[in-house]
């Protein structure tokens, strides 16, 4: 798995999502993640098909991730959304399959705002996700928005095929070191979405008629002063924290400057002094951006993973 890659969450236009990966491929991502429920695999699937049908690249020189949606979380069509995603990504196979979510809603064809959760086996459902590595469909099986509990549960049922990646929000306000620490001693690799805070998530929440007071790292005067002294920008240096703390991290930009900007973070070293003061800007789940609280019904289900936001 590339260290950094490209998300894609929150790119809904076709054609401003098709420049941003004609962009990122051409700089060298080839770590591309995506999911069912992000309605943009079909985009993915075409970009990536051109590039391999023209000869620029070869499928194996790519790594992609997809996830099973809420409305999948059952053994019964664990297989089904599989086979969606991969006819959406005109695909045989992807890299990295993860369980999106651990809160399962009923499967009817309504937007996941309105789905209604209920009863979730995981570990019923992690037999299905191993069925799919057996039949080739994946190369890898994961989770994604599971806390410690939650994957210790999986680990503890002695799966066939343990778990091989979490993925979580993670930044430098939000660092999650217990949860973190309790992957890497457990050799599940940690990848970082929002990674840089997300600064577009209110776009998100408007769908909702909601929004918040976001977290603003991007312009935290600690970052900035430490980007100043290696030339960097405040971006490169929050990946860079990630990167040296052995975490995967999935930027998501449209804007070509950025995509460049944002893989260009391997010629620099943060100092052992300066990853104290970065550590030292832990916030904790008050950071936390993407709480799903906006999913009226997830935060009373048992197997919501973090606690209520204070109000």
């Amino acid at each position: 798995m590339p260290a950094i890659g490209i998300g894609t969450w929150q790119c809904t236009d076709e054609s401003e999502l098709e420049k941003a990966l004609d962009a990122a491929l051409e700089i060298g991502y080839r770590h591309i993640d995506t999911a069912f429920v992000y309605e943009n695999e079909k985009v993915v699937g075409k970009v990536i098909n051109q590039w391999i049908s023209s000869g620029k690249l070869k499928r194996n020189d790519l790594f992609v991730t997809t996830k099973l949606p809420p409305c999948g979380g059952h053994p019964d069509r664990v297989e089904l959304f599989m086979k969606k995603s991969l006819e959406n990504l005109q695909l045989d196979y992807v890299d990295l399959y993860l369980i999106h979510v651990p809160v399962a809603t009923r499967y009817d064809e309504v937007k996941i705002e309105t789905m209604e959760p209920i009863e979730t086996d995981h570990i019923a459902i992690w037999k299905a996700m191993e069925k799919q590595v057996d039949a080739g469909r994946t190369k890898a099986i994961g989770i994604s928005n599971f806390n410690v509990k939650q994957i210790d549960r999986i680990l503890k049922s002695k799966p066939r095929i343990k778990p091989s990646c979490l993925q979580v929000e993670l930044h430098v306000y939000m660092q999650q070191r217990e949860l973190v620490n309790f992957c890497h001693q457990n050799g599940i690799v940690v990848v970082a979405y929002s990674p840089l805070g997300s600064p577009g998530y209110n776009k998100f929440l408007s769908a909702f008629g909601t929004e918040r007071q976001l977290p603003d790292m991007l312009h935290d005067p600690v970052i900035t002063r430490i980007a100043k002294s290696h030339k960097k920008s405040n971006a490169q240096v929050m990946l860079r924290y990630l990167l040296q703390k052995n975490i995967v991290a999935i930027p998501k930009s449209v804007t070509p400057a950025r995509i460049k900007e944002n893989i260009d973070v391997f010629d620099f070293e943060l100092s052992a002094k300066e990853l104290k003061e970065l550590d030292a800007l832990e916030v904790g789940e008050d950071a936390r951006i993407v709480n799903f609280q906006v999913f009226k019904a997830f935060p009373e289900h048992p197997e919501f993973p973090w606690p209520s936001p204070k109000k």
